[in-house]
Formats: C-alpha cells, structure tokens, sequence
C-alpha cells in the first residue's frame, strides 16, 4: 500500500462506518467480543497484515488514488464528519458499536495505518 492508497483507503472506511459504502461482513461472536475488546480498550498495537474486507482493498473493490490534495483533503474532513455523527454502520467484524467504540475505532484505525509509514 502507498501513502496515497492508504489515504483512499481511511477514506473508504470512513464511509463503511458511515453507511456510504457497504463491506460485507466477516464476523463470528470471538471477532464481536474478545477481539474487538482487545482491538479497541488495550494498549496493544495493531498487527501488520490485518485482513481488510475485499471492498476496501486497492486494486480490488478500493477506490483508487486520483488526486493527491483532494484525497487528503477528503479525509481531514471525513474525520471531522464522523466525530460528529450520532449514528454509524455496523462494522464488519466487530458488529454494532457505541459511539465511543466507533470513535476509538477512528483512532486506532487511522493512527495503525500512520504509523505503518513512520508517521
């Protein structure tokens, strides 16, 4: 993945947790419990290599790259969008979430991926 597919990529999770884009489930009660705990309430870092859903992979259903300043531009405000929802999607393995999971989720997803590039 590139700076700039992953940025494409933050983007589209945004918009599974928004309810824009649809991700197929891949979820059982281990993933919706004790992985989602762990995931979102330790200090433990996510692993690399995580599976994605196929809808959010570049090259595959992903959207990909167009512009660079737009893209980015795109994600700074959907950050910002989606701090403020009261309702979100189900997610895709962890299921229905609280707001505070749903926003500690946004952290970890987007700082995992920051730090995949020193950042």
């Amino acid at each position: 993945m590139t700076p700039h597919e992953m940025i494409c990529h933050l983007n589209d999770s945004f918009r599974v947790a928004t309810g824009e884009k649809y991700a197929s489930p891949d979820t059982n009660l281990f993933k919706r419990t004790v992985f989602k705990w762990v995931g979102l309430h330790t200090s433990l870092p996510w692993p690399k290599g995580l599976p994605t859903r196929p809808e959010l992979l570049q090259g595959k259903g992903g959207t990909p790259p167009a512009d660079w300043e737009r893209d980015c531009a795109e994600l700074a405000q959907g950050i910002h969008a989606f701090a403020g929802r009261t309702t979100y999607a189900a997610h895709p393995m962890f299921g229905e979430m609280s707001k505070a999971d749903w926003l500690i989720w946004g952290y970890r997803h987007v700082d995992h991926h920051l730090r995949q590039f020193g950042v």
